[in-house]
């Protein structure tokens, strides 16, 4: 029996060509609260620019945010892994000297290092961030605690970084760019940790996504559910692969996994 549903935004909630969340989901996680499942975000996103779920927010038990690295329900924090100062000085060091974008994910903050039209062009243009939070002064980072960091940067460039941050792991959802967090915060743990917390088994849940960090939580959760948009090495990695954002996918999971009828 299903207990709890995770959900990825991009891509799985919010469809990439509407930048909304498509009407059958919305019907289908009313109903499947009011049967009593709980519902929980599962994102790549911080809380700062988390702005597109106005329509379900009513319907939302706790968050999985930052890849798993910052987990909260109402104003308690259930986990916060932030990564050692140690590799966000490496990290900012790189993108001095290679001259990449970088965004810092801090407990308060979010700061940006060198933007460019490309990390533009992705919040505002391909996550539709319509409010991008105030960029305070580089050294902000180093005042507070980093749960995430994404530099934009391609493939070739992350390998090239990795073996610099010694404690570390990547998630890229994206060719432009990848989300790093500290060892050990991921999505699959994020969610395991949020079950725990309303003392739900981790067989008990179900995770959708579309990304490739969204593999932790695929594989974690008790059924794996991948978009019908997902890349087939993501939906290699699920238990159920159903139809796209766009093609009622969210709805149709539900209905064949009997979470709602």
């Amino acid at each position: 029996m299903i207990k709890a549903l995770f959900f990825d935004i991009d891509g799985t909630l919010v469809s990439f060509r509407t930048h909304a969340i498509p009407a059958s989901t919305i019907d289908a996680l009313e109903k499947a609260h009011e049967a009593g499942v709980k519902i929980f975000i599962a994102t790549g996103r911080p809380i700062a620019i988390i702005d597109n779920l106005d329509a379900i927010k009513h319907l939302i038990d706790g968050y999985v945010t930052t890849n798993g690295a910052y987990c909260f329900v109402g104003e308690e924090t259930v986990v916060c892994t932030p990564i050692p100062d140690a590799d966000v000085r490496t990290m900012a060091r790189m993108s001095d000297e290679l001259g990449f974008a970088c965004v810092y994910v801090g407990e308060k903050h979010v700061v940006l290092q060198h933007p460019n039209e490309l990390l533009y062009k992705i919040f505002c243009d391909y996550l539709n961030v319509r409010h991008l939070p105030e960029n305070p002064p580089l050294d902000t980072i180093y005042k507070e605690r980093i749960i995430q960091i994404t530099p934009i940067v391609d493939e070739e460039t992350e390998r090239r970084l990795m073996p610099l941050l010694s404690d570390c792991i990547s998630g890229r959802w994206h060719p432009a760019f990848t989300d790093i967090t500290a060892d050990g915060a991921d999505k699959g743990r994020g969610i395991e940790l949020m079950a725990a917390r309303f003392g739900i088994s981790i067989d008990e849940t179900m995770a959708f996504g579309d990304g490739g960090n969204d593999i932790p939580m695929l594989r974690r959760a008790g059924v794996g559910v991948a978009m019908g948009n997902a890349q087939p090495a993501i939906q290699a990695e699920a238990d159920y692969v159903t139809t796209s954002v766009d093609d009622d996918g969210v709805r149709n999971a539900l209905l064949h996994w009997k979470v709602i009828s």
